[in-house]
């Protein structure tokens, strides 16, 4: 994986590093937590896969996250659909997080509430935020979820690429039209903790669902625009006009196959009707074949990316917008390949004409509006 390309060095780039001086940079959802428990050399161990050199294989590390002016990252406790052991699995991966607060307390500061943004930025840190992606981690156990709390985990993706016991997935066969009535519990229990919900990966029915429940804002952490992208994943417009009146953000992804339709048409051969790849397939064989009959594949880029910012700004107004990398040691778009590249994102809004007030609600202040409307809640 290249490293980021050079940024254009313009007005609009000195005016995104000055913005970023200034007002807290939030992202959303990063997997390195599994790219740490995934690594030959590492397997997990955090002081073995040293995050203070730069991983140019990859796309996260301590350097590039400075050179990207983060103020607050949500890392994931990620847990594949159908693990034998989720509940453990998610431990495992929070054991990990907790082992990187430990091991660079120079660098990371606990993110235990919207607080500990400003307490990081003012202390030159990075408020890191533990979260799960995919409920199947609860074991089916509702008290589950304030163990986790009381772990520090303050934000749950409802479910990840697999329908499981209580939620369909955008990505699978749904098998509860939505939420179960078990599903229903945890958003309120969600609630009641102060623990963000997060709408990613979820069905649109269980999108509505839980809108219509809810006592708080709820969160999309790495989702794009239905309508620009046609990727299950995505969100659609109907659920788009419901966000603003729960005060809720959807956080823009970089997952390239979200932002461009040519990228997420090239590969549907690869894939199946819900846009992921089956169990056991040869990926890299199967890019090949299709690199063989349709060419080269087409690159997502950073204007497309943007592109997603304009319609869903349009569609649902600059306060419910923020920006959710979803960083996972994958393939990423041209102009956004690692975690240095934020300032070059805020640099292309600005050229698009974006106002300062509106890049510091989706650099960060959206976000923090969100975590202070769910704490107020639980409290």
């Amino acid at each position: 994986m290249a490293l980021a390309k050079p940024p254009v060095q313009d007005n609009a780039h000195a005016a995104a590093l000055a913005l970023l001086e200034r007002a807290p940079l939030i992202d959303g959802h990063n997997d390195l937590p599994y790219v740490i428990r995934m690594s030959r050399s590492a397997k997990g161990d955090v002081a073995a896969y040293n995050l203070s050199r730069v991983h140019e294989e990859v796309d996260t590390d301590i350097p590039r996250m400075r050179a990207g002016m983060l103020a607050g990252q949500f890392f994931a406790a990620y847990v594949p659909p159908n693990h034998r052991h989720p509940a453990g699995f998610a431990l495992a991966q929070i054991a990990l997080m907790r082992d990187i607060l430990r091991l660079h307390a120079d660098v990371f500061r606990p993110g235990l509430s919207a607080a500990d943004v400003a307490l990081a930025k003012a202390e030159g840190k990075i408020a890191l935020f533990m979260t799960i992606e995919n409920g199947s981690a609860l074991d089916n156990q509702i008290d589950a979820l304030d163990a986790y709390f009381g772990l520090g985990v303050r934000l749950m993706t409802l479910c990840h690429n697999g329908t499981h016991d209580w939620c369909d997935s955008a990505t699978d066969e749904p098998r509860h039209n939505g939420l179960s009535a078990f599903g229903k519990e945890v958003i309120g229990r969600m609630n009641k903790l102060g623990m963000v919900v997060d709408l990613a990966h979820v069905s649109p029915k269980v999108m509505h669902d839980t809108l219509d429940i809810t006592t708080a804002p709820v969160v999309w952490s790495h989702s794009n625009a239905f309508s620009l992208c046609d990727h299950p994943r995505n969100v659609p417009d109907d659920v788009l006009d419901r966000v603003a009146a729960n005060g809720g953000v959807v956080m823009a992804t970089f997952v390239p196959d979200f932002i461009s339709q040519a990228s997420r048409d090239w590969h549907k051969p690869a894939k199946d009707k819900y846009g992921k790849t089956p169990e056991g397939t040869d990926y890299a064989k199967a890019e090949a074949e299709i690199e063989r009959k349709a060419g080269p594949r087409p690159k997502a880029t950073l204007p497309e990316y943007c592109d997603h910012l304009d319609y869903l700004a349009a569609r649902i107004g600059h306060d419910h917008i923020g920006i959710g990398s979803d960083f996972f040691g994958w393939v990423n778009p041209d102009g956004l390949e690692d975690t240095s590249v934020f300032p070059s994102l805020i640099a292309e809004l600005i050229r698009r004409g974006w106002s300062e007030e509106n890049l510091e609600k989706l650099a960060g202040g959206n976000m923090l509006r969100l975590m202070r409307a769910v704490e107020k809640t639980a409290a």
